[in-house]
């Protein structure tokens, strides 16, 4: 059994979920692709498929090795890449969706002067509160912040990183020291983001027990650098994520309220989809973002 192999045709039939069209995509035998999946189920020791006279469904433990196959595989792309890279031009459009960050502008900038050897590369560069759809918006890679990466994605882990209840000292010396949440919520003007999808404000997702519905927002916007700034003219008390507030309150610009409360933690990920073949230009501006993202970038404190 050649290994390599068994992870495509493996791969393939995940998506199709059915073996003849996997044979067909593959330009093999449907024989050829049980055979293989039924070698591989048998080196790994467990079923990979449920199969009946109706269907074919990815079990459990298929579930979870669909994840290491595809990372195993997107490896073994990266590396076969560098060979390929001064044999065929590295051309075409790359779309990269990201939500606001602090400095998001620089990282552009870095991301443009590695490209540069690459003038037939270009880039389509979306910056959204709104998460893009890989498909409907025919996104290529881009930079999340969420809880766990969807299934299909090939990830970077880039930080861990929590939201920060913060105010300015004026507005702490004028309306005091807030007693708890509830008191904050009555007592405190507060911030909200808009969440555009829903046509609502988002909640304040303290934790797993604590949220705040801010009940007459004093400032609403869809960009947290708006609602930051908000936040340093003492009109409003907000939730921040760190890397946004955390030079302000070195500073004493900004002071956190409850410090002691645990917070939600939020993943931050480089990614792209997973795709069974992925064009070069997509493998060489991955790789080149993550450069640029782990070499600079400090997302706890939100500069280079």
């Amino acid at each position: 059994m050649n290994k390599l192999d068994a992870l495509r045709y493996f791969c393939v039939a995940s998506e199709t979920l059915n073996f003849r069209e996997t044979a067909v995509r593959l330009s093999v035998s449907p024989q050829v692709v049980s055979r293989t999946i039924a070698e591989l189920e048998n080196t790994l020791g467990e079923p990979l498929f449920k199969r009946n006279t109706r269907n074919v469904q990815l079990t459990e433990f298929g579930q979870q090795f669909l994840v290491e196959a595809r990372q195993f595989l997107n490896e073994e792309a990266r590396l076969f890449s560098f060979a390929k890279t001064n044999q065929q031009a590295i051309q075409g459009t790359v779309r990269i969706t990201l939500p606001p960050l602090p400095n998001h502008t620089q990282i552009l900038a870095d991301l443009l002067q590695a490209i540069a050897p690459y003038p037939n590369l270009a880039i389509d560069w979306r910056v959204d509160l709104t998460s893009l759809k890989a498909v409907d918006n025919q996104i290529d890679m881009g930079i999340r912040i969420c809880q766990k990466p969807e299934p299909d994605w090939i990830t970077h882990h880039l930080a861990t990183v929590e939201e920060k209840i913060v105010a300015s000292p004026a507005l702490i010396e004028k309306l005091g020291m807030p007693a708890d949440l509830t008191d904050l919520a009555k007592r405190y003007p507060l911030a909200a983001m808009f969440n555009a999808l829903q046509g609502r404000i988002w909640q304040w997702q303290i934790n797993a027990e604590h949220t705040i519905t801010p009940p007459a927002p004093k400032f609403i916007s869809n960009d947290m650098a708006s609602e930051l700034q908000a936040t340093l003219s003492g009109q409003v008390c907000s939730q921040l994520l760190g890397m946004f507030c955390q030079p302000y309150l070195d500073s004493g610009e900004l002071v956190e309220l409850f410090p002691d409360i645990p917070k939600q933690p939020w993943q931050i990920y480089l990614y792209r989809p997973y795709q069974t073949v992925t064009p070069l230009r997509i493998v060489k501006v991955f790789e080149l973002l993550r450069e640029v993202l782990s070499k600079r970038w400090d997302f706890q404190r939100g500069w280079a």
